[in-house]
């Protein structure tokens, strides 16, 4: 019996772990579709959105019978309960680089404008978020997320300034408005997918040590 749960179990960590793959994939080439103004890398990720939602529900439900079947208790329990916070987290972030996509649809054709690199640099630092939060949780390294919160309060840095730069691009120029509305959109998303990793790596330090900490 034990041996069998262990078995889900581990099934269940790897299912998470290729689930984290594809949000961390469609975050990656929504930021790819930004830089290259490519429509067709953007309209792939928005078909992505029915994948992460079939992860989210398979994911969920399996975890929900493990608890039933098994009764865990401890670190088993703790590993279960984090698994199913992480892919809340995981299936917004998917859902947020669609969302992204979308906006991306709607700037790409427009030379008009000047673009705004550090929309680049905030995705980069999200998506490095992202992908050092699937190590630790791979791995059960903690030390991979120590600085996570000086990652995010430069995000957050970013997206005011990034703000405040749309916003005066729009005073400058009220044909812009609806232009950088959309760049606007795209770092508000991006500032959630970060807040999103914090709560991944919160989960990940729960599931290793039984510690609740904040990051966010």
């Amino acid at each position: 019996m034990r041996e069998k749960f262990v078995e889900e179990l581990r099934q269940l960590k790897s299912d998470v772990v290729e689930m984290s793959t594809l949000s961390k994939e469609m975050l990656k080439e929504s930021l790819d579709a930004l830089k290259h103004s490519d429509i067709t890398i953007a309209e792939k990720v928005i078909g992505q959105r029915r994948d992460i939602r079939e992860f989210d529900y398979k994911i969920e439900d399996d975890a929900q019978r493990l608890i039933v079947l098994y009764q865990p208790v401890a670190r088993d329990l703790r590993a279960i309960i984090a698994t199913l916070k992480m892919n809340t987290y995981l299936t917004r972030i998917g859902i947020y680089s669609k969302d992204i996509s979308k906006d991306i649809r709607e700037i790409s054709f427009n030379k008009e404008f000047p673009r705004l690199k550090s929309v680049i640099v905030m995705g980069d630092i999200v998506l490095g978020m992202l992908d050092d939060a699937i190590k630790a949780y791979q791995n059960e390294d903690l030390t991979i997320i120590d600085d996570m919160w000086k990652r995010d309060d430069t995000v957050d840095d970013l997206f005011h300034t990034i703000l405040r730069e749309c916003i005066s691009y729009m005073i400058e120029n009220p044909k812009s408005i609806s232009y950088y509305t959309h760049y606007m959109l795209i770092a508000r998303y991006l500032e959630r997918c970060g807040d999103h990793v914090c709560k991944i790596s919160e989960k990940i330090h729960y599931m290793v040590n039984g510690e609740r900490i904040i990051i966010k």
